[in-house]
């Protein structure tokens, strides 16, 4: 399995992207992810980069679904599989109820069911078949994208508990998990996919997004999970999904759930060749993907040092499995 990279803060510029695409492109990642941003939107940034030379399968972890109905979803994706010629993973998240409430009028009242209508819409609409679709989220009564050729483009969906991996398993290509230890990923969320697609012949793949760093002299690894995870563990959403997992954690205390994210171990720490053998615990749960996450670094000591940081783990990681 190819690990895969995460630029995991919103970029003032698409320039400051490139480098992590150029290490993409050297062939020890094979994807390059990048979350929602109202900065350099991320399916321009990728664009972006593609025009300078570096076309890069990429993936969306995720981009908010009231922002966009499935048909622009479906035809932002597949430009970016055009433009790039490399696969791509369009991944989908619900959003928070507030942020749903400011753009909607009203927040999902089932959130999951919202977002297993909204993948399926949109995957329906890039295979070119869609009819009297209605869901909480959207409503697609016609149509889809009209055939072209293009590199292949996954529907994924955000996923932290079991009731939206069960939905996920139901519609989705990708389950993109978030700060999900592998225990609870091996025990709950993959059982879950699995009941999920018991009706479809297929279970989601799974691409799981882990925060990282490289203990350097002069670094507080509990610092860094702040940095990189503060405003997650500020969720409630994220924190019940850690708490199911083990994982003290309360969205009144960002810095406690920060400690206990290291001291569980998932905020991966340690020399490259430490956290690269950490990392085989989520190939184990039934991982297919692990998405390394530098932003802790990325946060307090910029772009660079995280860079440096992946480089590091990744070359760990393909050493141990030479």
């Amino acid at each position: 399995m190819t690990p895969a990279l995460l630029f995991p803060l919103q970029p003032p510029h698409p320039d400051v992207v490139v480098p992590f695409g150029e290490l993409v492109a050297g062939g020890l990642a094979g994807r390059l992810w990048l979350g929602q941003s109202v900065m350099a939107e991320s399916h321009q940034t990728i664009a972006y980069l593609a025009g300078r030379g570096v076309k890069v399968a990429s993936g969306l972890a995720v981009t908010l679904m009231p922002l966009r109905h499935p048909m622009e979803a479906a035809a932002q994706a597949r430009s970016l599989a055009v433009l790039t010629g490399r696969p791509v993973v369009a991944g989908y998240g619900a959003a928070t109820p507030d942020l749903v409430k400011a753009l909607r009028g009203a927040p999902y009242e089932r959130p999951a069911s919202a977002a297993a209508g909204y993948a399926g819409a949109t995957r329906a609409i890039l295979d070119g078949r869609i009819s009297g679709h209605t869901c909480e989220a959207c409503v697609a009564t016609g149509g889809g994208l009209p055939p072209m050729k293009h590199a292949p483009v996954e529907v994924g969906l955000g996923v932290l508990r079991p009731g939206m991996a069960r939905k996920a398993g139901e519609v989705a290509d990708v389950a993109i998990t978030w700060m999900t230890p592998p225990g609870y990923l091996r025990d709950t969320l993959v059982p879950a996919l699995a009941e999920g697609a018991a009706g479809r012949g297929r279970t989601p793949r799974v691409a799981a997004v882990v925060h990282v760093a490289v203990a350097n002299s002069g670094r507080d690894p509990y610092q860094l999970a702040m940095a990189g995870a503060g405003m997650h563990l500020a969720a409630p959403h994220y924190t019940d999904m850690l708490r199911r997992a083990g994982v003290p954690a309360s969205p009144d205390d960002p810095r406690a759930g920060a400690a206990a994210l290291v001291d569980a171990g998932v905020y991966v720490y340690g020399t490259p060749e430490e956290v690269a053998e950490r990392l085989r615990a989520y190939t184990e749960a039934g991982v297919d993907e692990i998405v390394l996450n530098p932003a802790g670094v990325m946060r307090t000591e910029g772009f660079k040092a995280a860079l440096a940081d992946a480089e590091q783990i990744l070359h760990a990681m393909a050493d141990a499995d030479a």
